[in-house]
């Protein structure tokens, strides 16, 4: 088996396919883990950790990141190796298709890792599209410019929002309103209808 995989020049081939597939593997298990491929490993051991930082998302969008460095050198390795051995091609056909095998993983990386970044989505609503919204009353508007809750939808989403009479008179729970106004405060000034 080993003659399969290092006689005859073939090493030149199996060495980044096996080092290439490890590091992305590693890296792979330790991103879906939570560990933002292992700059977050916690070990128990005596280390220095003053040059600790958090992995940043964006790092598997770099150009040579280690993600994408593993990930060529496993299409180099295993595409040359299976020109190589599998097909019997030359060295040099095989150290080109090698190449392309390198270069259409990370393509394909590429390619797979914007999709999942495509796929985050902000939780945050915009206080500002609550103007014209209607909603209830949820805790009574004394009215004098004091505040009161009330509940209207944003965005599919109920939420509740800090709000004033419009005209500073007071407003019972339960009742029906419409924001006129979004507050710099984040407040909503409504009025019943």
């Amino acid at each position: 088996m080993l003659e399969l995989f290092f006689d005859n020049g073939a090493g030149w081939f199996a060495f980044p396919a096996f080092v290439g597939t490890f590091i992305f593997a590693l890296r792979l298990v330790l991103t879906l883990a939570g560990g933002a491929g292992g700059a977050d490993l916690d070990l128990d051991m005596d280390v220095d950790a003053a040059g600790h930082t958090h992995g940043d998302p964006g790092d598997a969008f770099k150009v040579l990141s280690v993600q994408v460095i593993a990930a060529f050198l496993m299409g180099f390795g295993w595409a040359g190796l299976g020109a190589y051995r599998g097909s019997e091609l030359s060295w040099q056909w095989s150290l080109a298709i090698g190449a392309v095998g390198g270069v259409a993983m990370v393509w394909l990386l590429m390619i797979l890792l914007r999709f999942i970044h495509s796929l985050q989505a902000s939780g945050n609503i915009n206080v500002r599209n609550a103007l014209d919204a209607e909603g209830g009353v949820y805790v009574s508007i004394p009215g004098d410019g004091k505040r009161g809750q009330v509940r209207v939808i944003i965005d599919g989403r109920q939420r509740i929002f800090n709000a004033i009479s419009e005209d500073n008179a007071p407003i019972d729970s339960k009742q029906r309103i419409k924001v006129t106004k979004v507050n710099n405060d984040n407040t909503l000034t409504v009025r019943t209808l």
